[in-house]
């Protein structure tokens, strides 16, 4: 291994009353994929923003190559070499994909005027790289998250970057793209790259990552070879303590079927079929495409029926609107938190009672104290972390912006729960509160469909599974008689069965 690319020291970050970073520090050489883990909250984003000159340091001692060095923003960073890809993405939406690879990228030489060819051969070969197909006239908005993320990790190499700082970047993949975003990685490291490496997924830091630093209340707490270390001793550093992996519900019989869908299609649906239970725990598996938030978006009314039928508790179901489908008891977590669930200028409060103000107003005037009461209550039931309900919630990380989420329906008590990869970006203690709400919502009776991009989170919570492949059901299994291969296996069939 060679000698030390960045060198940080004595960083301090806070926001506002809130000590982001206290004293951290990064060490990381060249050529080598350098995991950065911390619980959620814990400043790992803060010091990798910070590196990449997107966030200003109160305090901070910098040294890149052995030299010292200041960087005050993305682009000290980016002639530097130091290029960054956001667990929520930084793209234009309504720019095109090449627009989005090209803008503000110092390698794309152009005059007044942008010729599109040009902005087209320069793009295709990283589109190759990443594996990202699509047009480079597409607009950014159009695309998937998956493809989306593709398309952040093509444009930062496009920039030549020396240093590449990944925040979570197989959040949106599934396998087969992870399993390219892992060899290009390895490529990475071959040509001298270097790559510090965010994420909450053990098996992919020990797969992919050379050495491993761990973050804890803003603190670098240690840094371990990857190779003489294990996930138990890295849970310890990152909590301070040992955790509990409970297995979830694997038994038990079903009650009566709450939800029943019988051959619903719609934009991107194919005469999909199942029934969900009272208390049952129905997870949802396939590959990026195959239709998973689309059936959340039929069931939640934001995709109109073009065909079947719907029936919950036992009567007809035709959702025109997610006012009419909450009226019936069915609620959505969606799948991107800032863009479709989340207000971010405002704050925890208003954004966890938001969907239930009618409760909580007479007269045409508010009862705050009331709701500031029942918040308390679901914000304890989450394990919510915040330093008080008024917080703006752009200032929590990200896996507390989800239980934000999360307390907004426990605040109505919906009977069906549609849950859009809940987990996604989220840290290993968070992921065993949300694990733990969803047992005390199917030990309630509640009934919760589970997306998830990671199969063990699928066969750990779920008592059946229900693949999806191109928008058809390919197979249900009993999650006490699956395995992650036979559910890949039915996620990549090349015809559909039932």
């Amino acid at each position: 291994m060679s000698g030390s690319l960045l060198e940080v020291s004595g960083v301090d970050k806070h926001f506002g009353g809130v000590a982001a970073l206290r004293a951290a520090s990064l060490e990381v050489r060249s050529g080598e994929v350098h995991a950065l883990m911390g619980e959620n909250g814990a400043g790992k984003s803060t010091l990798a923003r910070v590196v990449a000159g997107i966030v200003r340091a109160d305090a901070a001692v910098m040294h890149f190559e052995g030299r010292a060095v200041t960087i005050a923003s993305p682009l000290d960073a980016q002639r530097l070499g130091i290029g960054i890809i956001h667990q929520e993405l930084d793209l234009f939406p309504n720019l095109t994909a090449g627009e989005n690879l090209v803008i503000g990228n110092l390698r794309f030489h152009e005059g007044a005027w942008t010729r599109f060819r040009r902005m087209e051969e320069f793009c295709r070969p990283y589109f190759r790289e990443v594996g990202l197909v699509c047009d480079i006239h597409e607009p950014a908005a159009s695309l998937s998250i998956a493809q989306r993320q593709l398309l952040a990790i093509a444009r930062a190499l496009s920039m030549n970057a020396r240093l590449l700082l990944m925040d979570e970047p197989t959040s949106s993949l599934f396998d087969d793209a992870v399993e390219r975003l892992f060899a290009l990685i390895r490529d990475l490291r071959s040509r001298g790259v270097s790559v510090v490496y965010v994420s909450h997924k053990m098996d992919e830091i020990f797969r992919i990552c050379d050495r491993v630093t761990v973050l804890r209340d803003g603190r670098t707490v240690g840094t371990r070879d990857a190779s003489s270390t294990d996930a138990a001793g890295l849970i310890r550093l990152m909590v301070g303590r040992d955790l509990n992996f409970t297995a979830g519900p694997r038994e038990g019989p079903p009650g009566d079927a709450v939800l029943q869908a019988q051959n619903i299609s719609t934009g991107r649906l194919r005469d999909v079929s199942f029934a969900l239970h009272r208390g049952e725990v129905l997870g949802v598996a396939g590959l990026v495409g195959a239709g998973r938030s689309e059936l959340g978006a039929a069931l939640f009314g934001l995709d109109p029926l073009r065909g079947g039928r719907i029936r919950v508790g036992g009567a007809d179901y035709h959702p025109r609107s997610p006012r009419e489908a909450m009226r019936r008891g069915v609620g959505l977590v969606p799948e991107d938190r800032r863009a479709e669930g989340l207000m971010m200028s405002m704050s925890v409060r208003e954004n966890a009672t938001l969907a239930a103000l009618g409760r909580f107003a007479s007269l045409g005037f508010l009862a705050q104290s009331r709701e500031r009461r029942e918040l308390a209550a679901v914000s304890q039931r989450v394990a919510l972390r915040c330093p008080s309900s008024d917080t703006c919630v752009s200032h929590l990380s990200g896996g507390n912006q989800q239980k934000v989420l999360l307390a907004r329906w426990l605040l109505l008590h919906p009977g069906i729960l549609f849950l859009d990869d809940p987990t996604r970006g989220i840290d290993v203690s968070a992921k065993q509160d949300i694990y733990r709400l969803i047992e005390e919502l199917s030990a309630a009776g509640k009934a919760v469909i589970l997306v998830s991009s990671e199969l063990p989170e699928l066969l750990r919570c779920c008592h059946r599974i229900l693949v999806l492949r191109e928008g058809r059901v390919t197979a249900t299994f009993d999650a006490a008689g699956a395995t992650q291969e036979k559910i890949m296996a039915a996620a990549t069939l090349a015809e559909a069965r039932a």
